[in-house]
C-alpha cells in the first residue's frame, strides 16, 4: 500500500465519501492508482463487482511484474470477477464515477448492468490488451468491451513508431541526396 500523509488521507476520504453518496446502481467507478486506473461496477449497498488479480494483484495498486504484460493478447488465468466492499477496493485511491461513454454509447438499464456483472462472478481470465478490468466494467454497462487506457497506450505507441519511421526516412533521404563531404571539399580545392 502506498503511504499518504494524514492531510492527503483526509482529503481523499472526503472526496470518496462525496463520490459514494452520488453513486447509483450500474455506475462505473474508476479508482485512480497512479499509472493506471482500476474499474468496477457499483451494484448497491457498498458493493462493487470487478475483475481483480489473484493474490490481490493490482487491487492495492501494486502489480506483480509478471502480470504487467500479456503475449499477443493471450488470456491468462490470473484474475477473476468478484464482489467486494467498495471501501476494500478504494484503499487510498481517489474514486470517480465514470460514465463518460454514455454520450456516445447508450447505457443498458441499471438492472441489466448489475445482472451482467453478477453473471460473470467467478469467471477467470485476464489480458492487459483485451480483457482487463476496464473492458469488463464497460461490457457490463454498454455491452461493449472497451478500454480507453489500452487504446491510448496503443495510439501513443503507434504514433511513436510512425514518428520514428518518418525520421528514419527523412534521415536516409537527407544522407542520400546531400553532397558527399569529401566531394565537396575536393570541389572547393579545385576552385
Amino acid at each position: 500500500m502506498s503511504f499518504v500523509g494524514r492531510g492527503d488521507h483526509d482529503s481523499i476520504y472526503g472526496h470518496n465519501k462525496t463520490t459514494y453518496k452520488n453513486l447509483k446502481r450500474g455506475d462505473l467507478i474508476e479508482f485512480h492508482r497512479g499509472v493506471y486506473s482500476h474499474w468496477a461496477v457499483y451494484i448497491g449497498e457498498e458493493l462493487v463487482v470487478h475483475l481483480a488479480g489473484d493474490d490481490n494483484d493490482g487491487l492495492n495498486g501494486k502489480i506483480r511484474p509478471e502480470h504487467m504484460f500479456s503475449i499477443s493478447g493471450k488470456t491468462f488465468n490470473k484474475a477473476k470477477v468478484c464482489v467486494d466492499n467498495i471501501w476494500k477496493v478504494v484503499l487510498d485511491s481517489k474514486m470517480y464515477i465514470n460514465n463518460t461513454k454514455d454520450s456516445k454509447i447508450s447505457p443498458l438499464h441499471p438492472d441489466e448492468i448489475v445482472n451482467n456483472a453478477l453473471a460473470k462472478i467467478g469467471e477467470v481470465g485476464y489480458s492487459i490488451v483485451t480483457k482487463n478490468c476496464e473492458h469488463f466494467a464497460k461490457w457490463c454497462r454498454y455491452g461493449v468491451e472497451k478500454s480507453d487506457q489500452v487504446d491510448n497506450v496503443l495510439t501513443g505507441v503507434s504514433i511513436g513508431i510512425a514518428g520514428a519511421a518518418v525520421l528514419g526516412i527523412v534521415s536516409a533521404i537527407t544522407k542520400y541526396w546531400s553532397p558527399n563531404k569529401a566531394q565537396t571539399e575536393n570541389d572547393e580545392e579545385d576552385d
